[in-house]
């Protein structure tokens, strides 16, 4: 399987309703999730399944990858680990998802996946995390990792 943790790219500090699911991303952001969703829809295969957080900053961080997403609620900022695995359908190894989501909830999968725990690991704004695994018995393997400075 493969997994890219996609991180939102830069928003907004107070959303218009004054909720955290309602920021909207930065002209920076906008620039952040364009570049890394145009190398994006050329490294994924056509049948990837891309997963968004429902916040307006992950679902706009999702347009710019130009494909069909879903929205699920296990993705949204308050959610647990837990949620995120069972949002990445781990389990199904001839997938490749994409998960678009928050902080700490992906560095925190990023590690349990490679690592065994839960560690507190840093995704930068913008960035994906390319994870790949051959059997449940093995840690996850980093493919590659990087934000939009670097493309």
């Amino acid at each position: 399987m493969n997994l890219i943790l996609w991180r939102h790219a830069e928003a907004e500090d107070i959303a218009p309703d004054h909720s955290d699911a309602g920021r909207h991303l930065t002209e920076r952001g906008r620039k952040q999730a364009q570049k890394m969703g145009a190398w994006l829809a050329d490294q994924l295969p056509a049948d990837a399944h891309i997963v968004a957080s429902p916040a307006v900053r992950t679902r706009q961080t999702a347009d710019a990858l130009g494909r069909a997403y879903d929205i699920d609620a296990r993705l949204f900022t308050d959610a647990g680990v837990e949620d995120y695995l069972a949002a990445a359908d781990w389990n199904d190894k001839d997938q490749t998802r994409v998960l678009i989501a928050h902080q700490p909830t992906l560095g925190l999968l990023a590690a349990l996946l490679m690592s065994g725990r839960p560690l507190p690991w840093s995704i930068k704004k913008g960035a994906i995390w390319w994870l790949a695994f051959e059997s449940h018995d093995m840690p996850a393997r980093l493919v590659c990792a990087f934000d939009s400075k670097h493309l």
